[in-house]
């Protein structure tokens, strides 16, 4: 009778759990949640979940919805929409694991509060523990042989009889058969095996105590060290500063845990976490120990048995997956940012470019392309070694000059790099025409010559000239060109290729997504690849706009994007605002004016005495006339937000206008320098190539990036290098110190 009340209360208690989640109480949670980890407030969470819910892509939401959100950024989304995401999942294993301990009967008030309070997935499996289906054990086959009631009376400790004696009464070899005792899963031959098996169920359910599991966490991230060894000390390799090393987890850097995940990967490292094991013992026998008793020793003994086999092997794991996810959120942020100012990279526009893709025994690949992207002339030239044919090189390459009118060199900076580069600065002082040459990453550009999209883009062109191609084009246009590559695969970063690839992925596309919706589309000319990261299109979509434009024209109004196939009312809600429509016949379409603001941009143009078409032909006049607007008045009565109105006012005052004519332009060069022209206090102008936690690499003319270390940034403190620079950033250094044996420059902004 009492185990039925006990399973129908429990019933009771797991259905009331469930009611609070069908209505709505867990996602007051996790609203709260979400605005006090952003800083945000509640309706602002609300009213953008309800967007998110509604299928609404994060850029639309950041572009034009501001009221809704309270103005949002994209960036500030994506981590909304993470978060989301993550907290829906948690509520959803709360969810089943209150289910299937509530299957078993052992549901409780205290699980449901500790299941209720758990705030990561972690905590909440750690309280699932003891409830799992386990594979056997030694508790297992101790339980198995009926050893769970001895079990108990060691840990509750009041038993005054001798513990061997009560022990006799669980042998059972007399009691089975000849078969049965074969089998020594079954058998209890002495009182010692009977109570070493009630040991080993007190010792597994003391790993398994979700109390205990939180507390030596906590302790471990307060004091434990992660220490690291040479596997052996006479190799040479890169992790040479991890071969004796240590450091508390927690102060240690992202970086430093993916460099020590790599050398151990690698089989350089071995790597051990050194955790306050005294206190963590005396924290579980001050819980498990009532006193001085026959039991006392025992149960020291077993919960060092229970810390040393089960606990810290598996703790040791969970700190080194935890350091590792914070490592690759870090890694992964950082790459992010980095490629958002990489897409974002001034284009160079209305210049003929040359390509120039170096290489030493399969030659120099050159491709010329005029002012919109079209390929001109292509060929292959050897001015490095092992041919040195320096002389018909410059020859070729004059003659194109010549004949294409180039503006621009953009040389790869890959292999040759540098023996190219002196190539052409001496090659221009022989040429009258005035041309400049810049270096340009070339990460990725081998990668996309051989994808079927560069296939399908140059069928009749050989694979090799292709990444000269994509070189010129990145100066001319980074975000068009970049778009075609795997994002992985644009160098930015730092430990990319160590983290979790999923993750990345999904953080890279979102990246991609905001930085070709910031800049915005020319419908008419954009690629396929361009188009489907337009918010609203995808890959089939995208296609279906470049048949559609072959196969009736360029577009001439933005509604006309509903007569494309499978381009249906949400799409093009969703696409609408970030394409394009440059020569067409609203004049509102080279802005991103969204056409749901149509009707409301044009009561304000006839208010103020102007009407759409001046955008053309009377900006100046009108520009002047927009500064004047009271925003808040004239929102009230156009019936619009006042940041939508504010929006509007800036798309008018510059149509059609480019935000990455903001960025800083790429460093223009005529000649080339050697290390040895080098000396330290030399003040030299620079682009940062990559930035890192540690600092930033900068891109000075010689052959290697020099490095500016976090320390010589600023003279302030430096919390983090991406607060001072960027990807793309031209900054003046100074030449601190030069290792030539290394080839390596330390660089310092302390000017």
């Amino acid at each position: 009778m009492y185990n039925f009340m006990v399973k129908n209360t429990n019933r009771v208690m797991y259905n009331i759990a469930l009611l609070l989640i069908k209505e709505g109480k867990n996602m007051d949670k996790i609203s709260s949640t979400i605005a006090l980890e952003l800083g945000i407030k509640p309706k602002q969470v609300e009213s953008t979940i309800a967007l998110i819910d509604e299928g609404n892509t994060i850029p639309f939401i950041a572009r034009y919805r501001k009221e809704v959100t309270g103005g949002l950024s994209d960036e500030t989304l994506r981590q909304f929409d993470e978060r989301l995401t993550y907290l829906r999942n948690l509520e959803q294993r709360k969810e089943e694991i209150l289910k299937s301990i509530e299957e078993q009967g052992k549901l409780t008030d205290e699980i449901l509060k500790a299941v209720a309070i758990a705030k990561t997935l972690a905590e909440v499996e750690d309280i699932y523990r003891p409830f799992k289906q386990k594979k056997k054990t030694r508790a297992t086959v101790a339980k198995a042989k009926g050893l769970e009631p001895l079990a108990q009376i060691i840990i509750e400790q009041k038993e005054t009889q001798n513990i061997n004696e009560i022990a006799k009464q669980y042998i059972n070899i007399d009691k089975l058969s000849e078969e049965e005792k074969k089998n020594k899963d079954k058998v209890v031959a002495t009182a010692e095996e009977a109570i070493q098996g009630a040991l080993d169920i007190i010792a597994e359910d003391i790993s398994d105590n979700a109390k205990y599991r939180k507390e030596i966490k906590r302790q471990c991230y307060r004091e434990a060290t992660i220490n690291t060894k040479a596997t052996n000390e006479e190799e040479q390799s890169t992790y040479e500063m991890y071969y004796d090393y240590s450091e508390a987890i927690k102060f240690i850097p992202s970086h430093r845990i993916l460099a020590i995940n790599r050398g151990e990967k690698e089989k350089f490292l071995k790597v051990k976490i050194e955790k306050p094991e005294e206190k963590i013992l005396a924290y579980i026998e001050r819980d498990v120990i009532k006193g001085q008793t026959q039991f006392t020793q025992m149960l020291k003994e077993t919960i060092l048995d229970s810390f040393k086999r089960l606990i810290e092997p598996s703790i040791e794991r969970e700190i080194r997956s935890d350091l590792t996810e914070k490592a690759e959120e870090q890694a992964i942020k950082v790459f992010g940012k980095n490629s958002k100012q990489l897409l974002l990279g001034a284009p160079i526009k209305g210049k003929t470019v040359m390509g120039f893709d170096p290489a030493y025994r399969t030659g120099c690949k050159i491709a010329v392309i005029d002012e919109t992207g079209k390929v001109l002339d292509y060929t292959t030239v050897y001015p490095t070694a092992p041919q040195n044919d320096t002389e018909t090189a410059k020859k070729e390459l004059k003659s194109l000059i010549e004949k294409d009118k180039i503006d621009m060199i953009a040389i790869g900076n890959g292999t040759a790099s540098r023996e190219s580069e002196m190539f052409v600065a001496e090659m221009l002082k022989e040429v009258e025409r005035p041309v400049h040459y810049v270096i340009v990453s070339e990460a990725g550009a081998s990668v996309y010559s051989a994808s079927k999209l560069a296939t399908e883009e140059y069928p009749d062109i050989n694979v090799s000239i292709r990444g000269a191609i994509s070189i010129a084009r990145r100066l001319q246009d980074p975000l068009a060109e970049l778009v075609k590559i795997d994002p992985k695969a644009i160098g930015v970063g730092q430990y990319q290729h160590d983290v979790n690839q999923k993750r990345l992925a999904e953080s890279l596309t979102g990246v991609v997504e905001d930085s070709v919706n910031k800049v915005g589309v020319d419908v008419n000319t954009a690629t396929p690849s361009l188009l489907s990261y337009v918010s609203g299109i995808n890959k089939t979509i995208a296609k279906n706009i470049v048949k559609y434009r072959d196969e009736n024209g360029k577009l001439k109004e933005r509604k006309e994007l509903l007569k494309v196939p499978k381009l249906g009312k949400v799409a093009y809600q969703q696409c609408a605002g970030f394409l394009r429509i440059m020569d067409g016949t609203n004049p509102l379409e080279v802005t991103a004016v969204h056409p749901e603001s149509y009707s409301a941009t044009e009561k304000l143009l006839k208010e103020i005495g102007f009407k759409k078409e001046d955008l053309k032909n009377k900006l100046a006049d009108l520009q002047a006339k927009l500064k004047t607007i009271d925003v808040a008045k004239t929102a009230k009565e156009l019936e619009i937000g006042e940041m939508t109105l504010q929006d509007i006012i800036e798309e008018l005052s510059k149509p059609g206008r480019d935000p990455r004519e903001d960025m800083p332009k790429p460093v223009l060069r005529q000649d080339v320098l050697k290390l040895e022209d080098l000396s330290i206090g030399m003040i030299l102008t620079g682009t940062v190539r990559n930035v890192i936690d540690f600092g930033a690499f900068v891109d000075i003319g010689v052959k290697h990036d020099g490095l500016v270390h976090i320390s010589e940034m600023s003279e302030k403190y430096v919390r983090n290098p991406s607060d001072i620079v960027s990807v793309g950033d031209v900054v003046k250094v100074k030449v601190i110190n030069i290792d030539k044996d290394r080839q390596k420059v330390a660089l310092s902004m302390k000017i």
